[in-house]
């Protein structure tokens, strides 16, 4: 197990998941973070400073696109 190599900075800032869902999603690419950011405003929920963070932390890891 000494040769498992720790994950570098370049492979954890990897870009993000791409999902198409043509019909559903406007002309240019929404992150999964602004979508519940958009659905928990929708409901009467505040942001925060941790929803921001968190809306950051999901955008990067998965976009909708056309």
């Amino acid at each position: 197990m000494q040769d498992e190599q720790p994950i570098g900075r370049d492979e954890a800032q990897s870009k993000p998941y791409r999902v198409r869902l043509p019909g559903f999603v406007a002309d240019e690419a929404i992150g999964l973070g602004d979508v519940v950011q958009r659905a928990t405003y929708a409901m009467g929920i505040k942001p925060c400073r941790g929803c921001e963070r968190r809306t950051a932390a999901m955008n990067r890891w998965m976009v909708f696109t056309r």
